[in-house]
């Protein structure tokens, strides 16, 4: 079925005359690595140049990424332009996509890539696995199978996708991630360059997520940590608050983190993380989704009634 898959895939890039490829909105390093691999991918196999965008802000951190300079900001197309084909990465359902699923919708053909679960997938096609620990990782799979050529930008994608989307690889359940990352290495891609190379955000947002996790909640006996961003400390976060979570999933006896970002007066962001036990019910629960032990989610209320409603729903948990 796979293999039926990626030659439906190839046909198609192969037939059309303009393509477009996007991830998530506000991508992280598996939906940015996945959108430039695959870009990259199709100009060395196939001689058609993509267009690569996204809608809402890269993190300083990706600012490292190969090929980074070439993603454009989905607002920046004619929007009277219409795509062959588009190819949708990463994306977990099309309220995710933002500005760039009015692009998606528009095209004649959609063929989507991706490891989370969706009920309501919009591409043609569907490449998708639901056990792969990034999207990234698909993408190998993919061009591993196909026999396509690679080359050092492709290959440090995928890994930095891997890197990114599985905590460095704390997030796996099998031994796939680590088997493509040690077939990476063997093919001379530097470890340590690449997450030397995530180093690199503002002072600004370290200090903003540094008083945000300073005044964290412990609730229900500890085990779950909770933090608020507020407006004035969210305009200063690089990404999702990645930091805060991490520094919060560090501590004695906490199982659960939720993270609460002020992004408007009447809309609250969820990030939620779970140390040995799964939050995605809760995302779910709330609008939302993700992974088994990473999620999220957006509340329309305030962010002191989205505190209140995720502390109840973390009760008897």
């Amino acid at each position: 079925m796979m293999n039926e898959k990626i030659n439906i895939l190839a046909d198609k890039i192969r037939d059309a005359k303009s393509i477009v490829i996007m991830g998530h909105k506000n991508p992280d390093g598996d939906a940015l690595g996945a959108v430039l691999a695959m870009g990259r991918l199709i100009e060395l196999n196939f001689g058609v140049l993509p267009v690569c965008v996204y809608d809402g802000n890269i993190p300083d951190t990706l600012d490292n990424f190969p090929l980074r300079q070439t993603v454009r900001y989905v607002g920046r197309l004619d929007p009277a332009k219409t795509f062959d084909l588009a190819l949708v990465l990463d994306y977990g359902t099309v309220r995710n996509l933002g500005a760039s699923a009015d692009v998606a919708q528009k095209a004649a053909y959609r063929i989507e890539i991706d490891h989370h679960e969706n009920d309501a997938p919009i591409g043609d096609l569907c490449i998708n696995d639901v056990h792969a620990a990034a999207t990234t990782q698909i993408i190998y799979e993919i061009m591993t199978t196909a026999g396509w050529k690679y080359d050092a930008d492709v290959c440090n994608l995928v890994a930095l996708g891997l890197m990114t989307d599985t905590g460095m690889f704390k997030y796996i359940s099998d031994s796939r991630p680590l088997r493509i990352m040690a077939d990476l290495v063997d093919g001379g891609i530097h470890v340590r360059r690449l997450a030397d190379g995530l180093n690199n955000r503002p002072a600004k947002s370290v200090q903003a997520e540094a008083t945000v996790v300073a005044r964290a909640e412990f609730l229900y006996g500890g085990r779950l940590a909770l933090a608020t961003v507020m407006s004035r400390e969210y305009k200063n976060l690089d990404g999702r608050g990645d930091m805060i979570l991490g520094m919060l999933g560090q501590i004695k006896g906490v199982e659960y983190i939720a993270v609460l970002k002020q992004q408007r007066e009447n809309q609250t962001g969820v990030s939620l993380r779970g140390r040995t036990r799964p939050v995605r019910q809760i995302a779910t629960a709330l609008g939302g989704g993700g992974h088994e032990y990473a999620a999220g989610a957006v509340i329309a209320d305030r962010i002191d009634r989205a505190r209140a409603q995720i502390i109840e729903m973390f009760e008897g948990e």
